[in-house]
């Protein structure tokens, strides 16, 4: 019996025996299991289809001849291995070829650059470091303004006068303007009586409004000399009178 023959009945065994556990397979299915005949003989196909698949392809796969096998192994074992002697070839064959690789015309400063070859090294040019900037002085504080001129460059300053005269100070505060601590002033700069305000010209007058501390311009502002040529000559204003009657201070 040639192999063939021989595989043929392996193969029909394997699909007897499928059948058989097919079989099995449904009778258990319908008395154990409780599936209906359809059910069972479908299942018990389904395991014999898959079970002779199975068996003849694992049981019946032909095996090589004696012989064959031999030659199959003497094969492998003649085979050389390969050697990693590749790479280094490659790598001469690169090396031979960039070193004869050269410029057929030297290069400019090519010369120079080989002689001076691993001494010159890049620095990265370095900026000067940024002054550091004058602080801004400080402005000198501006000056206050002064309220007034000196005395000495504004005006001319009036007549006064050490005491008052006999029979004592006129009553300053008669003129509108005048209140008891600006009267007290006037007399401690020299002026007691009426005709010394009513001399008074405008030089006079711009000298007294930029003296008198703490009442500049007064002298202006409330007309003094017009008040004091009135009263000095004996008569009253409207302000006098009231001064008169106590009914201001």
């Amino acid at each position: 019996m040639d192999n063939n023959e021989g595989m043929i009945s392996c193969t029909i065994g394997c699909w007897l025996v499928a059948l058989l556990g097919g079989a099995l397979a449904a009778v258990l299915l319908m008395v154990l299991g409780g599936w209906g005949f359809m059910q069972g003989v479908f299942m018990g196909l389904v395991v014999a289809a898959v079970a002779g698949a199975l068996l003849s392809w694992i049981i019946c796969k032909p095996l090589p001849a004696i012989g064959e096998a031999t030659t199959e192994a003497a094969k492998t074992d003649a085979a050389p291995t390969p050697t990693a002697k590749a790479a280094p070839a490659a790598a001469g064959t690169d090396a031979t070829a960039a070193a004869e690789i050269k410029p057929s015309t030297p290069l400019p400063g090519e010369d120079d650059l080989a002689a001076r070859k691993g001494e010159w090294k890049y620095e990265a040019e370095q900026k000067p470091k940024a002054k550091a900037k004058d602080k801004p002085k400080a402005k000198p504080a501006a000056k206050k303004k002064a309220d007034a001129p000196a005395a000495a460059d504004e005006g001319t300053k009036p007549e006064t006068l050490s005491a008052a005269r006999e029979g004592g100070p006129d009553n300053l505060k008669e003129i509108k303007g005048v209140g008891p601590k600006l009267e007290a002033l006037l007399h401690s700069m020299g002026f007691y009586h009426f005709d010394q305000v009513a001399s008074w010209g405008a030089d006079e007058v711009a000298w007294v409004d930029q003296n008198l501390e703490g009442f500049k311009g007064r002298v202006t502002r409330d007309d003094w000399v017009a008040q004091a040529k009135i009263l000095a000559a004996g008569g009253e204003t409207e302000f006098s009178k009231k001064v008169d009657k106590g009914g201001v201070y």
